[in-house]
């Protein structure tokens, strides 16, 4: 518990069993104790989380912890969390947003917003989901300033910033690896690892050995970076999947799958109604024992740079590939032009911590809206990391007719009626040509002329 982590640490002091140097002074820190401001921290339990909540703590900083329960697939236990911090001597608060990200997942998957690659960007999701529901449960324990533990690199500083400023403009941040007392006192795991230790605090790092990478989770994917994966010769075959299996170990047999869809929401899945967290939940576990979701991108972050990235989200790419035959069904060219350009919106703004900005909800409002007809029930036959289409019924605004396309003599569209469009059509043609503005050479061959 809280309280006796804090005895065991004094009774460290009593026997002189702690060795203190001098700590850097942060001008930020000073800042807080001057103010009376409460910090929340947001934690995960890791070596970070600690050295962080302690250093704070002991410099005089009032701190509480907080930590996001979104379905971390790679969390046994969510209240290990809660174990792990308490001998920093810190409340560990956790706080419920699984049905949430659940809720963000199916909103993704009908705006069909995935990033750079094509991939489930599940730590985007995470990102807007986990900084609103801390943020406001900060509130309510007296909290003035967030805390978050991403590094002066990466695209989460600017998520989690972005999003709390958002939200709410007097609300503080803090960012610990941006300070500079901080990072002169910590300049790197050992150095984390040996203040833990002087303070009767032990972690324990997994081995490099079996994990050479670094994963962010939630029940929407994973995203494996950093370390090995860094380097563009390792493959991506270093991974050892969490939520499935590489493809080549899934089963031999096809597995089927009967998604019901209404207004581009998952509904029901092998005929059972489902909530949004069951559905994904379900598509999570079937896709993911058939080899599904697993993907690479060298994705453009938002500061500029590209990062190397590992991503799972098996359930997210079934619901996607499932709503995709729905959206075929019912939106014309110009809706599904309309909705392309639309998605690729709604996934930079995701990826760019800008959820809450106003072009994001008008965009989000817009595939809402084109999704209104967007009812079918799919089928889909899955095997070794692919699914293929085996059905689709039940959808009343289908705007597809055999008779029109077919090319059989049917009573649909008369082949005869295109005679007047195609003389139309040719009007401008010709006079582009008359007009010597169409080239008919390689456009390749004409470059390599001209260079």
């Amino acid at each position: 518990s809280v309280v006796a982590g804090t005895k065991h640490f004094l009774q460290l002091c009593a026997r002189g069993g702690l060795e203190f140097r001098t700590m850097p002074e942060s001008e930020i820190l000073k800042g807080y104790i001057k103010n009376g401001d409460v910090v929340g921290i947001c934690v995960s339990g890791g070596l970070d989380s600690k050295t962080v909540a302690l250093r704070l703590r002991l410099a005089g900083v009032k701190v509480k912890c907080f930590t996001a329960d979104i379905g971390q697939p790679d969390e046994e236990d969510i209240n290990d969390i809660v174990t792990k911090m308490a001998p920093c001597g810190v409340e560990t608060i956790i706080v419920d947003l699984k049905n949430e990200i659940a809720e963000a997942a199916m909103e993704a998957v009908a705006c069909k917003a995935s990033y750079d690659g094509g991939y489930w960007q599940s730590t985007g999701i995470g990102r807007y989901v986990t900084a609103r529901g801390l943020l406001q449960e900060m509130k309510k324990h007296g909290c003035t300033v967030l805390s978050h533990g991403a590094t002066g690199r990466g695209n989460d500083q600017v998520r989690f910033e972005r999003y709390v400023n958002v939200m709410d403009p007097t609300f503080k941040v803090y960012a610990p690896w941006r300070d500079p007392a901080l990072l002169e006192e910590f300049s790197g795991r050992s150095q984390m690892l040996t203040y833990l230790e002087k303070h009767g605090i032990t972690h324990t790092i997994v081995s490099q050995a079996k994990k050479r990478y670094s994963t962010d989770a939630n029940i929407c994917g994973l995203s494996n970076e950093a370390e090995d994966l860094e380097s563009m010769e390792t493959p991506m075959t270093i991974v050892n999947p969490v939520m499935g299996v590489w493809p080549k170990d899934a089963p031999d047999a096809v597995e089927e799958i009967t998604m019901k869809f209404e207004k581009g929401r998952c509904v029901a899945i092998n005929g059972k109604a489902m909530s949004p967290l069951e559905v994904l939940q379900t598509c999570n576990k079937i896709a993911g024992r058939n080899g599904m979701g697993l993907s690479q991108a060298l994705e453009n972050r938002i500061l500029g740079t590209k990062s190397r990235g590992v991503y799972e989200a098996p359930g997210m790419e079934l619901l996607g590939q499932g709503v995709t035959y729905v959206y075929q069904a019912v939106l014309d060219r110009r809706s599904t032009g309309l909705f392309k350009h639309l998605a690729g919106h709604i996934s930079d703004q995701i990826y760019d911590g800008r959820y809450f900005d106003p072009s994001t909800r008008c965009a989000i409002n817009a595939i809402w809206q084109l999704a209104e007809p967007a009812t079918g029930t799919v089928k889909l036959g899955m095997i070794k990391g692919h699914a293929h289409f085996l059905s689709l019924t039940d959808v009343p605004h289908t705007i597809y007719f055999e008779a029109d396309s077919s090319m059989e003599a049917s009573e649909g569209l008369n082949p005869v009626s295109s005679q007047g469009y195609l003389e139309v059509s040719s009007v401008e043609a010709k006079a582009m040509a008359k007009a010597g503005l169409i080239d008919i050479e390689s456009v390749w061959a004409k470059r390599r002329k001209t260079a």
